[in-house]
């Protein structure tokens, strides 16, 4: 069994953003040489997600809406994490809402994803850089 192991860096502009990823993760599948296998994708902060869904900018701002109404940003006094001097309460609950991170199977060399399936990095306390874990094993 063969493993490739990559680290992706993102420098986001705002708070929250939500960035398809999905060509990154292609390239370093090609680079791997794997064709049978897994590919593990992991948002490495605790304010941010990996998550698969369609590519579409409607859907991508119904579920920053939706978070946003979950776990609003203000006022900040409302979660007790801020107490540390962090502001980023918010940024913790939407992270575990949406998860940590995805698996996708490995066929002849592809990611073998359903129709319109993408791999998102979404973050909810940005504007600093950010790593994501790109593991892929097989054969």
């Amino acid at each position: 069994m063969k493993s490739h192991t990559a680290y992706l860096t993102l420098n986001t502009k705002t708070r929250r953003e939500y960035i398809n990823i999905t060509r990154d993760i292609i390239s370093e599948l090609k680079k791997s040489g794997i064709q049978e296998g897994l590919c593990l994708v992991n948002a490495m902060h605790i304010t941010a997600s990996v998550y698969i869904n369609d590519a579409e900018s409607g859907l991508i701002q119904d579920f920053d809406d939706f978070l946003e109404g979950l776990a609003p940003h203000e006022p900040i006094s409302r979660y007790r994490h801020n107490n540390t001097g962090e502001d980023n309460g918010d940024a913790h609950i939407k992270r575990t809402i949406m998860g940590r991170e995805v698996v996708v199977a490995v066929t002849e060399g592809r990611l073998d994803f359903g129709p319109w399936e993408q791999i998102y990095y979404a973050e909810f306390d940005g504007r600093r850089q950010k790593r994501i874990l790109v593991k892929i094993i097989g054969e």
